[in-house]
């Protein structure tokens, strides 16, 4: 719900003239602008905002501006991962070993991703998780969600998550920043 109101503030302030007049004319300072709006986009509730300011931006450099707003993006992508992994490690430590003592649920479980795994594979299954993440993460929805998905990922390499990050927000700020 809070994310709806959000949108629509975000809308409100966006369709102001003064608002859109003041986010064209900064000139110089819309690298700094765009810096923040990459670092507020990947945040559920800010990044109705981040879409705002690039989409109301005049856009001198596109490929820069994607490449300014992409590094904000990448800087607030690892610090959600790192935020959420050090928040939730003491619990998948514990879901963990709830889980191995109740056999009825691990074997429910195992069942249930061997079911998975020989219907669509492995491999695929992976390929597909990472798809998924890659579209969160790429667009204006909320990254927690992918960062979340990402944490219960016990190998997944912090410069591998950051170049991800970054490319992937490259692609959804360079659309918006391209209407």
């Amino acid at each position: 719900m809070l994310f709806v109101v959000a949108i629509i503030l975000a809308y409100v302030l966006f369709r102001n003239p003064e608002v859109e007049n003041f986010v064209s004319g900064l000139g110089n300072l819309s690298y700094l602008g765009v810096l923040i709006a990459g670092f507020l986009f990947s945040f559920g509730f800010t990044a109705p905002f981040a879409v705002g300011f690039f989409v109301t931006l005049n856009n001198n450099n596109l490929v820069l501006n994607g490449l300014i707003g992409a590094f904000g993006a990448m800087i607030s992508n690892l610090l959600i991962f790192s935020l959420v992994r050090f928040s939730f490690k003491q619990e998948i430590f514990a879901l963990e070993k709830e889980i191995k003592k109740d056999i009825k649920r691990v074997e429910f479980m195992r069942e249930t991703e061997d079911l998975i795994s020989n219907v669509i594979g492995s491999k695929i299954k992976h390929y597909l998780m990472y798809i998924f993440i890659g579209i969160v993460i790429a667009s204006p929805l909320p990254n927690e969600v992918g960062d979340a998905l990402l944490t219960g990922m016990r190998k997944i390499n912090l410069l591998v998550l950051a170049f991800l990050s970054f490319v992937l927000s490259f692609i959804g700020i360079i659309i918006l920043l391209a209407i």
